[in-house]
């Protein structure tokens, strides 16, 4: 919803299954965060191998928003690559990404879902919990291997049970 000369304007925004067309998009969103070391650089090679894995926000028909969701293990799944244009930040676009991903697990049947973040509070607030790093199986750690800050890493995992009866 956005304010407009005293009026309230609904805004929709869509989300889907990212397609070949968005893979631009994808790439500028996500390398935006990583120049400033907040998020790993992905390739255009790399986002277009695991195309299948990722979700865009559409707004007006432009992407303002991204993540993928890659299945770790029968009962794990993590959410990556999550970011928003900065323009659109504060408007729900990484909420209704997370939410989407995480009902995307749901229909898998993973049980938990996890995500490595610099923002705990935000997914704090979708009902994911702060636990440990050491806690996460050691398959998750094999994007570590290519991050500059992994003697120092600064991020915090947060994971969320999405069990049937939730």
């Amino acid at each position: 919803m956005e304010t407009g000369g005293g009026y309230v304007i609904f805004v929709k925004m869509n989300v889907r299954s990212a397609k070949v067309d968005d893979v631009k998009a994808i790439h500028g969103l996500i390398n935006a965060y990583a120049e400033r070391d907040l998020m790993l650089f992905r390739s255009m090679a790399e986002i277009y191998k695991n195309l299948q894995a990722f979700l865009v926000v559409e707004l007006d028909g432009l992407v303002v928003g991204c993540c993928a969701l890659e299945v770790i293990w029968s009962d794990l799944a993590e959410i990556e690559s999550l970011a928003v244009d900065e323009s659109h930040k504060g408007r729900g676009v990484g909420s209704l990404l997370v939410n989407s991903a995480v009902e995307q697990a749901r229909v898998m049947k993973v049980s938990k879902v996890f995500g490595l973040t610099l923002k705990p509070q935000f997914f704090e607030k979708l009902g994911f919990k702060v636990v440990d790093k050491e806690t996460l199986p050691m398959k998750v750690w094999s994007d570590c291997a290519r991050c500059t800050k992994q003697q120092n890493c600064d991020e915090t995992a947060v994971i969320k049970q999405i069990g049937n009866n939730q």
